[in-house]
């Protein structure tokens, strides 16, 4: 359990730095949205049959840093929309 968060924070991390631009999380969206992407990553591996889900990979890990960073770009544009109204009000 503790590699999974491990493994999450890194992926998360890696996540962020693929993307380009600033993004306004913290370093606990930034564990989530790793979970959530190694999650992806370890489910799609697993229908693939190259492995377990919480089994490390490398098609895996590829997964799931590529939805780790969509997840990214979803939570900003879903934090900035929420700037945005504050801003209008």
């Amino acid at each position: 359990m503790i590699g999974f968060i491990v493994a999450g924070l890194l992926i998360g991390a890696l996540a962020r730095l693929v993307k380009p631009g600033k993004q306004q999380l913290g370093i606990l969206a930034t564990l989530l949205l790793g979970l959530a992407g190694s999650v992806i990553g370890g489910t799609v591996a697993n229908l693939l049959g190259t492995g377990d889900i919480f089994e490390l990979n490398v098609l895996g890990f590829v997964v799931a840093v590529i939805a780790s960073v969509a997840l990214v770009g979803v939570a900003e544009g879903i934090s900035a929309r929420s700037r945005d109204k504050k801003v209008e009000r």
